[in-house]
């Protein structure tokens, strides 16, 4: 399992499986090998749903933003 964490305050906002993580690590922008973090908003989660991502890591991350535009999100695997 890879946790996912809210960047601003480390609060745990949710749990990907492998296959989840692998399609949103597929279509987000890492600036280095030990970059663990994303940028998050509502239109990318609108894109990534589009574009036929499971419909449990599109609530995972709905759930995180919580009403919110946008937010760093951090992830752990384990």
């Amino acid at each position: 399992m890879i946790k996912i964490y809210d960047l601003s305050n480390n609060m745990p906002v949710g749990e990907l499986t492998e296959a989840q993580f692998q399609f949103l690590h597929d279509h987000f922008e890492e600036e280095s090998l030990e970059d663990r973090d994303y940028y998050l908003n509502q239109v990318t989660v609108d894109a990534l749903e589009a574009q036929g991502s499971d419909p449990g890591l599109v609530a995972v991350l709905r759930q995180a933003l919580s009403g919110r535009e946008e937010m760093d999100i951090r992830w752990v695997r384990g």
